[in-house]
């Protein structure tokens, strides 16, 4: 079965502190969700119409899980917190087998 994927790619980061409050609340819902970290920050070298800013990416055992931890009401509530913090593309993607 293909594993599932969180991808977030921040633009900006506006409100550090509404960051901060999100990675209090996110962090234990991807864990109760199945997720585990697999990036967070670091080093970035962007390329094409990339920005060099905050990548994270999850993995999840499967696409179905990714989704189901999105929709929790454990990561929404983290989700409320981050609010207008910041501009980021965040996807859920399917892995290959």
């Amino acid at each position: 079965m293909p594993k599932g994927y969180w991808v977030s790619a921040y633009r900006t980061i506006s409100d550090p502190e509404k960051l901060a409050a999100y990675n209090e609340l996110a962090g234990p819902a991807v864990k109760a969700g199945g997720g585990r970290v697999l990036v967070r920050g670091g080093r970035v070298e962007a390329h094409d119409a990339g920005i060099a800013e905050r990548t994270v990416l999850i993995e999840f055992d499967s696409f179905e899980q990714a989704v189901a931890a999105h929709e929790s009401a454990a990561y929404q509530e983290a989700l409320a917190a981050l609010s207008d913090g910041v501009e980021r593309d965040f996807r859920i993607v399917e892995g290959i087998d």
